[in-house]
């Protein structure tokens, strides 16, 4: 009897052990046949929340990295330098200390012509992307933060102001006569932003501007009393030129909306006639073969008279 009432009794417990698969089993049969999904089970343990967890964080560091390149790209010091055109700025001032170098010019002094051509032609580049900012924001070019907005006209002038204020003392620090030539090739680069620059006297500026450099260098030394010698007409002449060809190429990248308003200036003559590959080609061409005659030239007679 008493085997027979313990055995009536574990026929009555539910077994939480192997009995309990066929229940499961059972409930989930009923289930789908009854048309209702089971239950989702809990997870349990750390297995599956690490891979979540990853999933997850992984993608957050390159966004990080994004957004402080972005940043970078955005502040009022690096904008103000895109404006400046340094790439212009940096390859004219390496030009002419390059110049100077040859003309057998000291470390100081080749300092000096670098620092006070690198000021100069900031000032150029700033004066142009005000000028030009209302076309530029009609014409949707890039890498023109005045005219994007990025940058308030109100400080490109601030900043043209202080490079005016510093380019003066850099340029008589050259000498009295040759500060005095660079700051009128400044000048006339500065009038050449707003007159002259649509039609075909387009060049004249260019070529006015560069003529004065040989002027600049030859007159040229250390300190306020540096005194010189006249330049070379060769090399003067030889200037002139290449100040041309550099206006045809930096003309080339803006062909396109300076035809839509209508400007009719030297280089977009020649390229509606050759077309603007061609024009470039040749007008490389033209800047190297100048570049090899002032070379000449100067080994031949020197910068100075």
């Amino acid at each position: 009897m008493v085997m027979t009432r313990r055995a009536r009794k574990k026929k009555d417990l539910p077994d939480e052990g192997v009995g309990a698969a066929p229940a499961a089993a059972s409930a989930t049969a009923a289930d789908t046949a009854s048309g209702t999904a089971p239950a989702p089970r809990r997870a349990t343990g750390a297995t599956t929340t690490e891979p979540l967890a990853t999933a997850v964080t992984a993608p957050v560091q390159p966004q990080r990295r994004a957004g402080r390149r972005l940043s970078l790209g955005t502040l009022g010091p690096v904008l103000l330098l895109r404006a400046g055109h340094p790439r212009q700025a940096v390859v004219t001032a390496l030009g002419v200390a390059a110049a100077a170098a040859l003309a057998g010019r000291t470390t100081r002094e080749l300092g000096l012509v670098f620092v006070t051509v690198l000021v100069g032609q900031t000032i150029l580049g700033w004066h142009n992307d005000i000028v030009d900012a209302a076309r530029d924001r009609r014409h949707e070019l890039a890498g023109k933060p005045v005219a994007l907005g990025q940058l308030d006209a109100g400080t490109v002038w601030f900043a043209l102001i202080v490079g005016v204020l510093l380019v003066v003392p850099l340029s008589v620090a050259n000498g009295v006569t040759a500060g005095s030539a660079y700051l009128v090739s400044l000048v006339v680069g500065l009038l050449g932003n707003v007159a002259l620059r649509r039609g075909l006297l387009s060049w004249l500026p260019w070529a006015v501007s560069f003529a004065l450099l040989p002027a600049f260098l030859s007159y040229g030394g250390w300190g306020g009393d540096a005194t010189g010698n006249p330049p070379e007409i060769a090399i003067t002449v030889l200037a002139a030129l290449l100040g041309v060809c550099v206006h045809v190429l930096r003309a080339l990248p803006g062909l396109v909306p300076d035809n839509a308003d209508g400007w009719k200036h030297l280089p977009l003559r020649l390229a509606l006639r050759t077309g603007a590959t061609k024009l470039l080609v040749l007008g490389s061409v033209a800047t190297a073969i100048v570049v090899a005659a002032l070379l000449l030239t100067g080994n031949a007679v020197g910068l100075s008279q």
